[in-house]
């Protein structure tokens, strides 16, 4: 019987099929179970001796050849805990009398680690693996994360074709909501990191934000109205850096809106993650002027996207960044119609991930306020404005899919009700004939007085007359009432 992961991350079988057949299955079986018996052997070699000893580089030696002959017929060699049970690929493995031992000592090993899965993927070399056990095998109890040690010390090791992935805690939606600001806080600081590594000539830590994406994929996945209320989140001292996570994040459902695989959506993240790499290069008083460019600035801000993309191209991990990401730095500000900037763009066609990026960085940047914009659009009125340039601005397709993503009254929007209340829209509803009758938070009484008030659902009626309870009446403006919407989602994660 075969068992895939049910996140899709690593290990989805030989090439993506698992094993048919008993003779299959058994044999694929018996491969599996000579794999962790090699991994078992060489890492209690580690804790012992050092990579020099002839026992770790014979047993090494041995465990690398197996994993070279398996990876030939596999996209990776994925060992995950699943239910108490030990996984390699999504095949349950089977274990006996005698090797039932390495099995639960694997197993503690992994959970000690706060390991879920151990991935290990084409292109691994032996003095990479060499490197590796040594590192897996040494464990001190120490506070803190015993996986995040685990990841920095990979890290510094020049570690890539072993992939780690975390366990996470048991998912409550009060979990949830306090790991996916963890995830949103700590994108904003490995973003704020890149730039200063890059302007340092030092190289930006690609692999480490392959697996950020990575995290905000599955965020995403168990947590995409929470994720959709952090955008709301805008740091105006920052807000290169917090524009960037925003549309890296919105970006990144809308390509899992649009049917993109989990594959297409981390490089679609890690695209929109560094589509503004180019402002490092304009000076902050063209940023920030609190009025019109004049034509000579304005050039200097429209050369942004061709700067970001020459950075991108020099990068010492270039190789490790998705092509893509070059063209969306490029493209981003290139309008359906092909014009736009920078305006010596001659090319007959946009990339699709350029349009993607195109569509949600336009709204994150009029729902923000700014030194030189007096407007502020709310998420409502910014759709409805983007609606209007629909075919020329932006792609038809993936600003419908967009809106709809978004709903028409999207998360966050401060609305009016019936009763005299006030509420944040905090999740939306599924059923299409209720998407006006959306989760609310309460935020202020029928008096008007600030409260930080309960969550309803407006589909809720009552129970003599059968009337709904609550009703919007209308859209606000959060400004108008010194309301700040991050904070209620914020309140949510502590």
């Amino acid at each position: 019987m075969t068992e895939k992961p049910l996140d899709g991350t690593v290990g989805q079988g030989p090439k993506g099929r698992p094993p048919s057949g008993d003779a299959d299955l058994k044999a694929y079986q018996r491969t599996a179970s000579d794999l962790l018996i090699h991994f078992h052997i060489i890492e209690k070699i580690a804790k012992i001796h050092d990579p020099k000893n002839d026992a770790f580089q014979e047993q090494g030696r041995i465990l690398f050849d197996a994993l070279k002959k398996f990876l030939e017929s596999e996209d990776d060699a994925t060992f995950r805990i699943r239910h108490s049970s030990l996984l390699l690929n999504g095949v349950r493995l089977k274990s006996s009398l005698a090797t039932y031992p390495i099995f639960k000592f694997v197993m503690n090993e992994f959970r000690l680690r706060e390991l879920e899965a151990l991935a290990f993927k084409p292109g691994l070399t032996l003095e990479e693996l060499f490197r590796f056990m040594p590192v897996f095998a040494h464990r001190e109890k120490r506070e803190g994360s015993m996986f995040d040690r685990l990841q920095a010390e990979i890290d510094a090791a020049d570690i890539t074709h072993i992939v780690l992935e975390k366990a996470f805690e048991q998912k409550t939606p009060s979990n949830l909501n306090r790991n996916t600001a963890r995830v949103y806080f700590l994108s904003i600081v490995h973003l704020k990191d890149s730039f200063q590594r890059h302007q340092r000539n030092e190289g930006i830590k690609i692999q480490s934000t392959r697996r950020l994406m990575q995290s905000i994929y599955n965020h995403i996945v168990d947590n995409e109205s929470f994720v959709f209320g952090m955008t709301n989140l805008k740091n105006y001292d920052e807000y290169t850096l917090n524009h960037s996570v925003n549309v890296c994040l919105l970006a990144t459902a809308l390509g899992r809106r649009l049917g993109l695989n989990r594959g297409e959506i981390v490089d679609l993240g890690m695209a929109a993650f560094f589509h503004d790499l180019g402002k490092l290069e304009t000076p902050l008083a063209i940023l920030n002027k609190p009025a019109k460019l004049d034509d000579g600035e304005r050039e200097i801000m429209e050369q942004h996207p061709f700067k970001g993309a020459e950075k991108l191209v020099l990068l010492q991990e270039s190789q490790r960044l998705p092509l893509r990401a070059i063209h969306v730095a490029m493209e981003h500000h290139i309008k359906e119609d092909l014009s736009g900037y920078p305006r010596y763009f001659h090319k007959d066609d946009v990339n699709l991930f350029s349009k993607i990026v195109k569509v949600v960085d336009f709204f994150d940047a009029v729902t923000t306020k700014r030194v030189y914009r007096t407007n502020v659009f709310t998420r409502a009125e910014a759709l409805s404005l983007m609606l209007e340039q629909s075919g020329t601005e932006f792609n038809p397709v993936i600003l419908k899919a967009f809106v709809n993503l978004m709903g028409a009254l999207p998360i966050g929007s401060l609305v009016a009700l019936s009763s005299g209340e006030i509420g944040i829209v905090f999740d939306l509803n599924a059923d299409p004939k209720f998407q006006l009758r959306p989760t609310i938070r309460l935020v202020t009484d029928k008096a008007g007085n600030k409260i930080d008030g309960e969550l309803v659902d407006l589909t809720e009626r009552d129970p003599d007359g059968g009337r709904f309870v609550r009703t919007i009446v209308s859209p606000l403006n959060p400004h108008d009432y010194g309301i700040e919407i991050a904070d209620y989602f914020l309140a949510q994660a502590q």
